[in-house]
């Protein structure tokens, strides 16, 4: 029989390792996925792990699908860290886009062509601006976090339709609900010619330091993380439980609204229904596959970009349903959580019971054995000095 045996402490080279254990089982389960649809596995393989990786214009594209995951991925693990819930980034990305998208339609022909500055500012202060919703109602009525962001992600669904279908809606857009297109003065700017990566890119490598500067090498961090780890600690060293809830969120969202603002001013140039792809939801999984830290969520964003460009692949060329990016995404969640369980404990083998064991005659049973009768442990177990 195979038994979990709590570990004197935890494993340094499972933390490191468990990822890459969850991804090979994720790929194992993806292989046999790809033989019961008919397809075959190493094409299918090919499309998700190959595919993006295999020319320059494929690793833009991998890079730009990337850049809104790993930003918001950043503002997520600040939280999490801090034991802040915050399951709620997909509204405050929307929001962002939304705030984006109304500061960008105001532009004329003769706006400067640094606009899509207070573009990008402006997203920042939609994504905040929903979070504090979270925040306030965590501070004042004690309100789960996580039943209200996420909560809050469908009524900014409900909130961009009312633009895209109402007051925001494209006039000679054939009544397609979208906005205006975007002036070229309110986009991004391209890091290459002919080729969609922007801007965006970089600064999501920025943030990547910036946020290891704030998490590691600051005070500020630590009381984060010493509020999240140990609260009672935290209380008693001073530190602001109500700060650490506020930065956090407003953090986070600023981020996830960021996230939405690059998103609308970047490759799509306009508001449409279809703005929100998942990313909010999708970033949770990369923070925790990149273990909260700023460097291993990089690679993490790249492996889920991944997924879902091989998922966009595999539905144009081998006919496969969208949703099998949802599944690969969600087996690489759950495998990852099964293998956690190896970082704290270890697997053992014991005999099963009944099972010819070498033993002594002499022996005595121990604590560690199986419970024995009362009756029969009172007169086999020498009594206690003092009982």
């Amino acid at each position: 029989m195979l038994r979990l045996e709590a570990r004197p402490e935890p494993s340094r080279a499972m933390s490191i390792a468990s990822p890459l254990i969850a991804l090979a089982i994720t790929v194992v389960i993806g292989t046999a996925l790809f033989v019961l649809l008919g397809t075959d596995p190493l094409r299918g393989l090919a499309v998700f792990f190959v595919e993006p990786v295999k020319s320059v214009y494929a690793l833009t594209e991998l890079a730009m699908k990337a850049t809104p995951l790993l930003i918001i991925a950043l503002g997520l693990a600040v939280c999490f860290r801090s034991n802040v819930w915050n399951i709620g980034a997909e509204g405050q990305f929307i929001l962002g886009a939304i705030a984006a998208s109304g500061i960008a339609m105001m532009a004329t022909k003769d706006t400067g062509h640094w606009i899509f500055i207070p573009v990008l500012v402006a997203s920042v202060l939609g994504g905040m601006l929903w979070a504090a919703i979270v925040a306030l109602l965590r501070d004042r009525f004690n309100a789960s976090e996580i039943l209200v962001s996420l909560m809050l992600v469908y009524v900014a669904e409900q909130l961009l339709n009312y633009f895209v279908y109402g007051p925001w809606k494209d006039p000679n857009g054939y009544n397609f609900p979208q906005t205006i297109t975007f002036l070229k003065s309110t986009l991004v700017p391209r890091l290459f010619a002919g080729y969609r990566i922007n801007i965006g890119a970089i600064g999501g490598l920025v943030a990547v330091a910036a946020f290891w500067v704030l998490l590691f090498r600051t005070y500020a961090g630590f009381q984060l993380q010493v509020g999240g780890l140990a609260p009672a600690a935290a209380r008693y060293a001073g530190f602001s439980s109500r700060k650490a809830l506020w930065t956090a969120l407003l953090l986070s969202g600023g981020m996830a609204g960021l996230a939405g603002g690059l998103e609308v001013a970047g490759p799509l140039g306009q508001l449409t229904p279809h703005v929100p792809a998942g990313y909010g939801f999708a970033a949770i999984i990369v923070a925790f596959v990149g273990r909260l830290h700023p460097v291993g969520i990089v690679f993490s964003a790249i492996l889920m970009s991944m997924f879902y460009i091989g998922g966009e692949l595999a539905q144009s060329r081998l006919g496969l349903p969208q949703s099998l990016t949802g599944v690969f995404q969600g087996l690489l969640l759950f495998t990852l959580l099964a293998c956690d369980t190896l970082i704290a404990y270890r697997i053992r083998w014991k005999p099963a019971r009944g099972a010819a064991e070498p033993t002594s005659p002499a022996a005595a049973p121990t604590l560690d054995d199986e419970p024995l009768n009362p009756v029969v442990a009172s007169a086999t177990l020498p009594a206690r000095k003092g009982a």
